[in-house]
This record gives C-alpha cells, structure tokens and sequence, in this order.
C-alpha cells in the first residue's frame, strides 16, 4: 500500500492569515471539496466537552467545515451521541445544554446539533461489521448512519483507556449508541449499585428480556437473561445501573476500530485532527490539566490511520511541557508515559487489518 497523504499547518497566525483561514485552506489542500456535498446530508462528528472542561475545540473551528459543507450545496449538523457515564451529556437534553453552555449552537456554527442516538442514547442502527474479530453488529446512533457525508473534527489528547484520543476515538467510542458504548467497554453486563438504587422499577419497564426484578424497593439483573443491550442504563433516572467496564485496553482499542469500520466503510469520509491543548484526560473530564506538549498544528487526510499515526508521531517528537505531569518522564512515547497501561498501537495495527488505511503518511506542510 502506498503511503497517505496527511496534510499539517501549524499554529503560527500573522495579520494576512489567522487559525481559521489556515483551517480552511489545509483541509481545501487535501481535498474536501471533493466530496459530494450538493444537496447531501454531511455529519460532523465532534465532542462538545464536558462542562468544566476548557481544552474542548472552540465552535469557530467547525463553523469553518460547515460554512464549505454549505459553500457546496450540502446539508451540515455538528453531531454525537450520548455518554455512558453520569455527566451533563447523559441524555439529549443535557447534552444540547452542555454544547450550548460551551458555546456550540446555530448562531456560532452556522448549523444544528442532532444528538445521534436520541434522548436517551437508544435511538440506534444496527451494523454488520464485516471481518470483525470482537464486534458482529455494531450499535450507532442512527443520524450518523442516516448521513450521506461523514467528517471528523477531532480534539488530539491523551486517554486513560486507549492511550490517546484521536480519530478512531471520536468515531468508534463517539458514535456507538448507549449500548454500543457498553459493548466496547465492558466484557461482562451492567449491574445496579445498590446503595443508589431506589426500586423505581423504571429499569424493569426498559428491559424487554425479563431480566430484573425488584426486591426490598432494589433492582437486581440476571445475567443469564440479560442480553447487554443497555436500555436499562439510560432508563434509570438515579444513574444506579451501570456498564461493567471491565474490558482490557488492548481489546477496547480493538472494539473501537470495529465500530469505525461500521460507519468508514458504509459512506464517504474525511478526517481533520487539531493537535493542541493536549491534556492528559479526555474532553468527557469535567475538568482539564496542564497540556503535556506544546500545541503542535491542524492535519487532514481521506486516512483515519494515517491521520491518527501522524498526530502520534508528531506530538512524541515535542518535549514535555514544565510541570506537567510527565516533566521529567523518561519515556519516548508520551501516551504511555501518561498513561502506562495503554498501547495505542495496537488500535493503528488493528485499524490496518480491518483495511481502514495506512500508517505510512507522506506529511505535507501547507
């Protein structure tokens, strides 16, 4: 396979030229345009931030994409789905205030937000994935597989489960629904807290297999007839049903790419990565720490993998910020150095074998 080109211009602005023209004449070069947006519908896949988070891309950035999605006659909405965890983007309705609150609304972008997989995070299309070693059916949140066009406007940082967040992570874990969030998480089943659950039975009616029953005013699931599907996990309002979360990192890297492949190979694409604020937790934190680089630059590429491989190599050719929590790290991988149980490769290597691109990238410095 012949190397990818990966386009980059860094972050240096002068009078005749600030970020966001940068921003669009870099993803012009590498080829945007051609894609058919006339009268198409095109998702623009982000992560708004947790509330309290600051290192979350600003909506200037995705009303670039946007305004060249609507210059060629298409149809733009900024989109994801909701989280798995207790948080302000729980639910659509949390989630649509949290963007608001960071700023993300039509009057800044220039277009709506359609919360993929609906209210409670079950509105959701079921996928073959072709080739997939863990993942047969993968769960997406049904506006991105309703859209015609899909493009990734990635956040670049560090992640306490993959090693980095980049644009894998924003597709695979981005775009599952509730219960596909769960599947790649977890390699058991959700189970109740008992101390936070108050026997609303709310979780019972969402279970369609009969597989929780109420005692002494708690919820408790059977496995044996539990099918993992989730519903139970949005259904309950004191977030007392939760996923396992116990699949290792190097599996989850895995799933991840086996749910990008359930999107990538069903529609046309086009992937962009801003490599600053690279803080060591990701965007779903409600808080953010000392970057552990300097910002580094804007990339674009038709390549996932190679996008993904060249933010990598291009943050672990930076020295480590003073004071941040791997100054003085001995360490030439920075993703491993902040978070050790982690390999990142393994999601490249795997993204590779499902044929979703090359690691091998021509840079190209516009």
């Amino acid at each position: 396979m012949e190397k990818s080109k990966v386009y980059f211009t860094d972050f240096h602005a002068t009078p005749e030229r600030n970020l966001l023209q940068k921003l669009r004449l870099l993803v012009k070069r590498a080829g945007i345009d051609s894609l058919d947006f006339a009268d198409r519908y095109t998702a623009i896949k982000i992560h708004f931030g947790e509330p309290g988070n600051l290192a979350y891309l600003r909506p200037n950035y995705a009303k670039v994409i946007v305004d060249i999605v609507k210059e060629n006659g298409g149809k733009a909405f900024l989109t994801d789905c909701n989280t798995l965890y207790v948080g302000g983007r729980k639910n659509a309705l949390d989630h649509l205030d949290s963007a608001y609150v960071n700023g993300y609304n039509p009057f800044t972008t220039g277009c709506h937000i359609i919360i993929a997989d609906g209210l409670k995070g079950t509105d959701e299309a079921l996928v073959p994935v072709e080739g997939g070693d863990y993942v047969k059916e993968a769960k997406i949140g049904r506006a991105v597989m309703d859209a015609d066009n899909f493009i990734t406007l990635t956040h670049f940082k560090c992640h306490e489960a993959t090693g980095f967040g980049g644009t894998f992570k924003n597709i695979g874990m981005g775009c599952g629904s509730r219960a596909g969030k769960m599947e790649m998480h977890s390699a058991g089943k959700p189970y109740v807290h008992q101390d936070a659950c108050v026997g609303c039975g709310m979780c019972r009616k969402n279970c369609a297999h009969d597989a929780i029953t109420i005692e002494n005013r708690k919820a408790s699931i059977d496995h044996n007839k539990c099918v993992g599907c989730g519903r139970c996990i949005g259904a309950c309002p004191k977030d007392a049903v939760q996923a396992a979360g116990d699949e290792v990192n190097d599996i989850l890297n895995k799933k991840i790419i086996e749910y990008s492949a359930a999107i990538l190979r069903n529609k046309p694409s086009f992937h962009i990565s801003l490599i600053c604020d690279v803080s060591p937790f990701c965007d779903c934190h409600a808080e953010n720490d000392v970057p552990i680089i300097p910002d580094v630059g804007m990339l674009a590429s038709f390549d996932p993998v190679a996008c993904d491989a060249a933010c990598a190599d291009l943050c672990n050719a930076q020295p480590a910020m003073p004071g941040c929590r791997i100054d003085g790290v001995d360490d030439h991988d920075h993703f491993h150095a902040v978070h050790p149980t982690t390999d990142w490769h393994s999601m490249i290597s795997h993204a590779e074998k499902m044929g979703l691109g090359t690691h091998e990238y021509e840079l190209i410095t516009v």
